[in-house]
């Protein structure tokens, strides 16, 4: 077993047009920068809230039942 692979099939056959076309995109995200990759949006706060993560006593007129 060779070891100066960068890649290796673990199952199946690829081609090697395969290994390239993987190898083109691997290489491609890996220099990516962050003025070139597409700007995330924050994702919004959830509206509900985890039972587990509220105090275990709430007060009787509290409006939140």
């Amino acid at each position: 077993m060779s070891t100066d692979t960068l890649l290796r099939v673990e199952k199946g056959n690829a081609a090697p047009e395969e290994l390239a076309a993987i190898t083109a995109i691997l290489l491609a995200r890996a220099a990516a920068t962050p003025e070139t990759a597409p700007a995330r949006t924050p994702r919004p706060q959830a509206g509900w809230r985890r039972l587990e993560r509220t105090p275990g006593f709430r007060a009787p007129h509290s409006w939140q039942g």
